[in-house]
């Protein structure tokens, strides 16, 4: 695996072309390690397979990078045409348990693999020449075209791992062994784990803004915390460890496991971790590709609900109390023992981490790391205490805005120190990844022992503040005297369409939800699908929990909080009947089609070509049909040139609503004279936009 060993690119030293050539090494490793990865598989049949029952069949992850890599350079406007527009629909968002995650096959065409192998080859030829002509100017920041190639890059390498898991999970007899790199050769019985004294201290944590290495948008920000003296386990627990856990009954005894762990136990009806396989009385290992007898002193790799029965268990045998760590004992524990960032690591990695020594875990004891500690990065994952959320003036990334914030739902724990097969971003001192406490990754645990009570901060209310304006937009009715726009909408579209034979509806900016539950009171079956999982979240959590928070700004740094109850706007009535989904309205899947209504809530002028979404949504409606716009014409600057009207014509002004008529005509009658509405939204307090969105009805022929 030497050949594709690299680290990740300092973004702000260095001769611009010396930093293009370096950032083109690191895109053709990163290319070609994915790819090498799938060379496991025994056949491409395998490809259209599922690893796991909630996730995508493998294909999806082959094709899913490098649609990735189009849908945000031509987001960014990097590129100004997509490469295949099919694909980057089908294979654009990948799966987390979310409520509108789509796993039915049903809904997919999916292409043949060598279809899929071209087209990574056609984005890789886009990417490339990207690479090689656009100007370069350092340092590369969050508005440097740089920067979204690194967001490429750096995502691929997150999938090297994440499938690498996925393959483990398909049977033995699928995969092909000896493809990629090295297993570790040793193995043996595990050393007499034992509990090392470190000392705490405050600790700062959040990646400085002006930090050279590439940066997820959770990683910013700042987060101060006081950690007190605690012991930590010298070693990762092995193998060996967990099995006394396992023969002691640990799987069977239903005190040692939390409320959502007993649920996930009797669910799977476990009895092992997921990656043992017992035979008789003697256990093997399956790993990526292969299946050894067991290592006793590797690292045993569970999900947090097992790392946490087993503290549990060893809390009740010792009469010590001992649990995972938090994400700032680990922090302080990485700088306890002294370990540098990746950068500084000269040249070897100093763990079993970034592909540089094993294709495969390694003993417990291989790697130590500075007073006496092992492992405390590389060789599995670690989980934590502590679930996921923004540390203080965390920000967005706006081209990638469903990065983080689906995960800030108490339910994501953060894993931490990188594995084996971490690279790039994965393998920094201040990457933050979390994930499902049932999920499984190349992922352990390390003991803590301390009798400090845990702090765990969980983000109730929703502080980014564009959602939070979209929230009062939608919500804030119940709190001021100003109506909700969305509400007023509903009355509007349904006065229109009183008396017509509406079975199903379409809403294609769903926002915070509001629209599509006032529709739901009266339609059977409505699909609501928006751009952006930052806001359809909300919406999730409204239909399933019936409430949700958010914090609005009232003026300077005072603040005030709403609480939102669905049951309290009559609206949870009929909820049932709403689909919620991520996608891209200028780019939807082929499956949404087929309905009585389909009605646009200022999505207009929120597109990069409008026009070719008004000339292609007859489409996907019924015969006799309805299309209803609502816009306030404030088209985009830089899409003038897809501006159905709102400019002047041979000298002439053609309004934006001549512009439509001329497109729809072909395929749409004008059904009602236009309704203006108005569409307030409040910044804060004392700050409000006024704006006035007209609303037209039209019938498909």
């Amino acid at each position: 695996m030497k050949s594709f060993v690299a680290k990740t690119i300092h973004l702000h030293n260095g001769a611009s072309e010396e930093k293009r050539a370096e950032i083109r090494d690191y895109f053709l490793k990163t290319w070609n390690v994915h790819e090498k990865l799938y060379t496991q598989l025994a056949s491409d049949e395998v490809f259209y397979h599922r690893g796991d029952s909630l996730r995508h069949i493998i294909l999806f992850y082959l094709g899913h990078t490098a649609a990735f890599f189009v849908n945000k350079l031509f987001l960014a406007k990097v590129i100004n045409a997509r490469v295949n527009p099919e694909f980057e629909s089908i294979f654009a968002i990948g799966v987390d348990e979310m409520s509108w995650d789509d796993l039915d096959n049903n809904h997919y065409n999916w292409p043949k693999v060598e279809a899929v192998r071209e087209y990574r080859n056609e984005v890789k030829d886009v990417i490339l020449k990207i690479i090689d002509e656009t100007p370069l100017y350092l340092p590369i920041e969050w508005d440097n075209p740089f920067y979204i190639v690194m967001m490429g890059i750096e995502h691929e390498r997150i999938h090297l791992e994440t499938s690498s898991v996925l393959i483990r999970q398909l049977p033995l007899d699928e995969v092909v062994s000896g493809k990629f790199g090295e297993l570790c050769p040793d193995s043996g019985n595990a050393p007499k784990n034992e509990m090392l004294a470190v000392e705490g201290a405050p600790m700062q944590m959040g990646k400085p803004l002006a930090h050279p290495l590439y940066g997820w948008d959770n990683e910013y920000g700042m987060h101060r915390e006081e950690v007190a003296d605690f012991k930590a386990a010298k070693y990762l627990t092995s193998n060996q460890e967990f099995l006394e856990f396992v023969n002691d009954g640990g799987y069977k005894t239903d005190s040692y496991w939390t409320e959502e762990g007993l649920n996930w136990r009797n669910f799977k009806e476990a009895q092992m971790p997921l990656f043992w396989i017992k035979e008789g009385d003697a256990y093997r290992l399956r790993l990526v590709a292969d299946e050894i007898p067991m290592p006793w002193n590797w690292p045993v790799e569970v999900n947090y609900l097992e790392a946490k029965a087993f503290c549990n268990w060893k809390s009740e045998k010792t009469g010590n109390t001992y649990r995972l760590p938090t994400e700032a004992e680990w922090m302080r524990l990485y700088e306890y023992v002294g370990l540098s960032d990746q950068l500084e690591w000269g040249d070897k990695a100093p763990g079993n981490i970034n592909l540089e020594h094993f294709s495969s875990p390694c003993p417990v004891d291989k790697f130590e790391q500075g007073k006496g500690f092992f492992d405390v990065i590389g060789n599995v994952w670690q989980w934590s205490e502590t679930p996921i959320t923004g540390f203080p003036g965390f920000k967005v990334h706006p081209m990638y805005d469903d990065f983080s914030t689906p995960t800030f739902d108490g339910k994501h724990n953060l894993i931490k120190g990188g594995s084996w097969i971490s690279t790039g971003n994965e393998a920094t001192k201040h990457s933050r990844y979390a994930f499902r406490r049932h999920f499984y990754q190349h992922a352990g645990f390390r003991m803590i022992e301390s009798e400090t009570p845990l702090k765990i901060e969980n983000a109730d209310y929703e502080t980014d503040t564009e959602v939070a304006v979209s929230c009062e937009q939608n919500w804030g009715d119940k709190f001021t005297l100003s109506p909700s726009y969305f509400k007023e909408l509903a009355i509007v579209v349904r006065t229109l369409l009183e008396g017509k034979p509406i079975k199903s509806l379409l809403d294609l900016n769903a926002d915070t939800g509001r629209f599509a539950f006032e529709m739901a009171l009266w339609y059977d079956k409505v699909t609501a699908i928006d751009f952006s999982a930052r806001f359809i979240r909300i919406a999730i959590q409204l239909q399933e929990q019936g409430f949700m928070r958010y914090v609005m700004k009232d003026e300077g740094d005072l603040v005030f909080y709403r609480d939102v109850v669905l049951t309290h706007f009559g609206l949870g009535k009929n909820k049932e009947n709403i689909t919620f989904k991520q996608d891209n309205a200028q780019n939807l899947k082929p499956i949404y089609k087929g309905y009585d209504v389909i009605v646009a809530p200022n999505l207009l002028e929120e597109l990069n070509n409008p026009k070719e979404f008004l000339d292609t949504i007859h489409t996907r409606i019924n015969d006799g049909g309805y299309l209803v716009i609502s816009s306030t014409y404030d088209w985009k600057d830089e899409a003038r040139e897809n501006w159905p009207g709102g400019f002047k014509k041979d000298g002439e002004p053609v309004t934006s609503l001549d512009g439509i008529k001329e497109i729809l005509e072909k395929h749409f009658v004008l059904e009602h004279d236009p309704i203006n509405l108005n569409a307030k939204v409040k910044l804060s307090s004392r700050v409000k936009i006024n704006k006035l969105s007209e609303i037209t009805l039209w019938r498909k022929r």
